[in-house]
C-alpha cells in the first residue's frame, strides 16, 4: 500500500470507519507533516519482520529524505499503536512522520 499525502492536507484518510486499526492484518497509514509530495509505505511484511529499516520518502517532492523505523517502532506497530519518527534533514528541513495502523 502506497500513501501519498498532499501539501494541502496532512490528515489521514480512513475509508473503513468502525473497524479496529490492525497493522498485522491491514498494514499501515502514513501522515507526513509539512508534506509537499513525499510518500511512505510500510508493509505488513515489514511490520511482521520487526527489523530496523530505513525508507526513502522522496515521492514526487524532487528531493529525498530518509526515515528509519526501529525494531522497537515495529513492535509498537505490531501492538496496534502509532509511532512518530523524524526524517533526515534535506534542503534545510525535516518532516515528522506518523505511522499508524490501517483499519
Amino acid at each position: 500500500m502506497l500513501l501519498n499525502c498532499s501539501s494541502s492536507d496532512d490528515s489521514e484518510t480512513n475509508n473503513n470507519q468502525g473497524n479496529e486499526p490492525n497493522c498485522i492484518a491491514n498494514g499501515t497509514n502514513s501522515n507526513i507533516g509539512g508534506n509537499h509530495g513525499h510518500s511512505l509505505s510500510v508493509s505488513v511484511a515489514d511490520v511482521n519482520a520487526g527489523v530496523e529499516k530505513t525508507y526513502n520518502i522522496t515521492g514526487s517532492a524532487g528531493h529525498s529524505h530518509e526515515v528509519t523505523v526501529t525494531a522497537a517502532n515495529f513492535s509498537t506497530l505490531a501492538n496496534n499503536q502509532q509511532v512518530v519518527v523524524s526524517s533526515t534533514t534535506e534542503n534545510g528541513h525535516t518532516h515528522s512522520v506518523t505511522i499508524s495502523c490501517a483499519t
